[in-house]
């Protein structure tokens, strides 16, 4: 309880946009793959993962995506559920707070994708609480994880969007990261959460705890898994990293094998952290790169393995960096990510 308590006093103190939104932990636990609504395809083989073409481009409405009968009732969970954090009424136009490299090329891709994926018949949402959970707090109803398949038996990567923990911004930080490591043979899911820290990260604890869960229906390989996350969910993959699912109510599960974290000014450790990459654009009015490598250079110090990256000209919220300074940032990681794998 003492360990809990401070925890959930370290994750308010850390905060910079939003406070803390302090939660029960869920009861139960993980529901099996049927509760998706799906039934995931017995084949040796998944389509594609990049479809820039397909039913939907930049003109195509926002609205027509979300009803599409494709995606069931989790359509309406590819953009923001808060939808004062977006404006646009096309896929063209959509741009979120805090955010201001929205590509719009990459959002047709990701949805054109995820489109043929179900169309064929493949799972690409799961619901990670029961219905039961879901109807005594209504707010898991808007959560879940959405899946990028690469490889059958490849490790897996958990994608957590940034939004100051207001709105989930999947569609510029977290589909698009997904989307890229799938195309790399990797199995990657990208969460939406509940606003709020501790929600948040609540909501993290028990995806990963779904998927070691259902690994082998799931065909993904447990060993060296990855979080990834951008703003917020930065800070969400770094408190998992450091303190473990078990910390916020998932089960006691290995720490992950690397942790992927873009512009936050996060700056909690622990002496037993994950190995940490970290990029941050030299000019992020909300996180200040010289926070980021403090905190990093403390952690080598420490003989955690890390890596730095700092970026001229770049502001918050780059995402995938495409065209940027940042450009192939992801690669980078990824080779980071895999360094680790080898030296276990």
């Amino acid at each position: 309880m003492k360990v809990q308590k401070a925890l959930a006093a370290l994750l308010c103190a850390l905060l910079c946009l939003t406070g803390c939104v302090g939660q029960g932990e869920a009861d139960g636990n993980p529901p099996s793959l049927q509760n998706s609504g799906q039934k995931e395809t017995e084949t040796d083989s998944v389509s594609e993962p990049g479809h820039t073409e397909g039913p939907y481009d930049v003109q195509t409405s926002i609205e027509t995506v979300k009803n599409d009968a494709v995606f069931g009732e989790y359509g309406r969970l590819l953009f923001p559920v808060d939808n004062g954090y977006m404006s646009g009424n096309t896929l063209g136009e959509l741009q979120f707070t805090w955010y201001s490299y929205m590509d719009s090329d990459k959002t047709v891709e990701i949805v054109n994708t995820l489109w043929h994926r179900a169309s064929a018949g493949e799972t690409i949402f799961y619901d990670i609480y029961t219905e039961e959970e879901k109807a005594a707090d209504p707010a898991k109803k808007d959560t879940g994880l959405f899946f990028f398949r690469g490889g059958f038996g490849e490790k897996f990567a958990v994608c957590s969007a940034g939004g100051g923990f207001a709105y989930v911004g999947a569609m510029h930080d977290s589909f698009p990261h997904a989307l890229e490591l799938s195309k790399q043979g990797y199995n990657a899911f990208a969460l939406i959460y509940r606003p709020g820290a501790q929600t948040a990260c609540e909501d993290l604890a028990r995806a990963i705890s779904f998927i070691f869960e259902n690994a082998e229906e799931l065909k993904v390989n447990t060993d060296c898994y990855s979080l990834w996350g951008g703003s917020a969910g930065a800070r969400m993959a770094a408190w998992l990293g450091s303190y473990g699912p078990a910390a916020f109510g998932g089960d006691d599960l290995p720490q992950p094998g690397a942790v992927i974290m873009q512009y936050t000014g996060h700056n909690d450790y622990t002496e037993n952290d994950p190995p940490t990459y970290a990029c941050v654009g030299e000019r992020d009015g909300i996180a200040d790169w010289r926070t980021m490598q403090r905190r990093l250079d403390t952690m080598s110090a420490l003989g955690i393995p890390t890596e730095f990256h700092h970026y001229p000209g770049l502001p918050h919220g780059f995402g995938l960096g495409t065209g940027t300074a940042a450009e192939g940032w992801l690669d980078e990681a990824v080779s980071f990510w895999e360094a680790q794998t080898d030296a276990n």
